[in-house]
């Protein structure tokens, strides 16, 4: 896998929000909502002290009883606007996922069969599921929470120098240790949510081919060495993990402090002769709850920015995919299609690294209505022709033309719908036998599929299954035998009515008889 080059965070974001673009009345209404519940929330320890001050000690029980029902308001007020403000970011937060994801998916589709090759598949799955989950929680989440904390911090400040300038000097003289704390906390968890995503990854992808590969595991007693190798990789996971959370632990009772002390020197000070006729009890209670209330957001921002920097490692790698160009253009113009004429490979040259060339000055002519057969030692090529008839890789040097045509002026989808091929490994998906012939192409009929089958002698076994040709397949055909998926495939590319039918070592698991 290659490195991931960082980029800067307000650089990232700034791709994020642009998925969020479709979405600003949405947006509006959000930002509002959370002006209101930052609003409703500061204002509550005001009423505290007009409680404690103008009617407790006046005894003035009904001013109390009207000043209780009037913030038992304001408190369901609060909660009715968050239950908005929650399901609204959560609704905007899901719209956005799904348009990243599936640009991903799309990125994926279209890159080079290179791409694949020198990537595990277990790294790209996770660009695809856990890493877009973490963009899905800062999106439903984070924002949300980050945007209510600084409005709360904002609105607190607010009311706090409203009511008394000296307290609220006091209450931020901590305010400097707190922000060389933070700082020094962000550098370290940054270093240590890019090592847990990095390691996440290699656990999938370790993972995905082991499960894939149980079979030759089992077959050569590899269980022990897997195992071992497997807890490597889970040791620099937790690690990892442990890096992280090792940075909160010292960060939270640090904070925990700092508001304790905080809270200490309102006391202190209240209690001073110099405040002991400007301080009234109310309002040594109201700063109090103040104070709470300041460093409440403070931990909410530190355990959300446990949730960004996830995020933003997150982002490097699945833009790091999203801005991956190994993908093979289609022209602009493409020449239309002949297959019916002759196929020419032109003293073609390619190699899958570097000058390591598979092909050397190869040049090869079909004929129309001509059948070949490619004979050459493992390692030869003979796949490598395929896929560049196909277009899988594009060559180094020379030409592959189709009526005199290079494919590379030919429309990729085009190219690829005329031409079938059976591969000795075969690749079935989860779902019934007749979607796996017709493959999502809806313009093969049902008597179509069977047709096919029927030529291929596909038919003979699966007659007999109790659901016919609706029945199951499992995971890459896991319930069949290698032969009937073999022949499920040879099926599968005669159903497409290809111009061109190659065989790649096709009928290598499939019985004499058959063959």
């Amino acid at each position: 896998m290659s490195e991931i080059h960082p980029q800067s965070d307000k650089r990232m974001i700034a791709r994020l929000l642009d998925y969020a673009k479709p979405y600003k009345k949405q947006i509006v209404i959000a930002v509002l909502l959370n002006i209101a519940v930052a609003i409703l929330l500061t204002i509550r320890p005001i009423f505290t002290r007009i409680a404690i001050d103008d009617y407790m000690v006046e005894s003035n029980f009904d001013g109390l009883r009207n000043i209780a029902l009037l913030f038992l308001v304001v408190i369901l007020m609060q909660a009715f606007f968050q239950f908005c403000l929650t399901y609204l970011m959560a609704w905007i937060g899901q719209h956005i996922i799904f348009q990243i994801r599936t640009s991903l998916y799309k990125q994926t589709l279209n890159l080079r069969m290179k791409y694949f090759d020198q990537n595990p598949v277990g790294q790209i799955v996770t660009r695809v599921t856990n890493d877009i989950n973490a963009l899905n929680d800062m999106f439903s989440s984070g924002i949300i929470m980050i945007i209510s904390d600084i409005l709360i911090i904002v609105f607190l400040l607010i009311c706090m120098f409203c009511m008394n300038i000296p307290l609220s000097l006091v209450t931020l003289s901590i305010l400097p240790p707190l922000l060389i704390i933070s700082f020094i906390f962000r550098s370290k968890a940054r270093k240590a949510f890019q090592d847990t995503r990095k390691h996440l990854g290699r656990m999938n992808g370790f993972m995905q081919e082991h499960v894939l590969g149980m079979l030759i595991v089992k077959i050569f007693n590899r269980e022990k060495k897997e195992m071992a190798a497997f807890a490597d990789i889970n040791k620099d996971y937790r690690g990892a993990n442990i890096r992280t959370i090792f940075y909160y632990a010292l960060y939270f009772p640090a904070v925990e402090l700092l508001s304790s002390i905080t809270m200490g020197l309102i006391i202190w000070y209240s209690a001073g002769a110099e405040f002991q006729n400007a301080v009234s009890p109310g309002m040594l209670i109201m700063f109090i709850q103040f104070t709470e209330m300041f460093f409440r957001p403070i931990y909410d921002l530190s355990d959300k920015y446990n949730l960004l920097q996830n995020a933003m490692a997150a982002s490097e790698r699945i833009f790091e995919l999203m801005d991956n160009d190994e993908i093979i253009e289609n022209p602009q113009n493409p020449e239309p299609l002949n297959v019916s004429s002759k196929i020419e490979f032109r003293n073609v040259y390619f190699a899958y690294n570097d000058d390591d060339y598979v092909l050397k000055d190869f040049s090869l002519t079909v004929n129309p209505g001509e059948t070949i057969a490619i004979v050459g030692a493992t390692g030869a090529g003979k796949t490598t022709i395929t896929s560049l008839l196909n277009r899988f890789y594009e060559i180094n040097q020379g030409e592959i033309c189709i009526d005199n045509i290079d494919i590379r002026k030919l429309d990729k989808s085009e190219l690829r719908s005329a031409i079938s091929i059976v591969l000795q490994n075969v690749v079935l998906f989860e779902g019934s036998i007749k979607e796996n012939i017709r493959l999502g192409n809806l313009d093969i009929s049902d008597d179509e599929v069977i047709a096919a089958a029927q030529a291929v002698g596909a038919d003979q076994f699966i007659s007999k299954l109790p659901l016919q040709y609706d029945s199951i397949i499992f995971e890459d055909g896991a319930s069949l035998s290698v032969g009937q998926k073999q022949l499920i495939s040879f099926a599968r590319a005669l159903a497409y009515k290809p111009q061109l039918l190659i065989l790649d070592e096709a009928t290598s698991n499939i019985d004499t008889e058959t063959e």
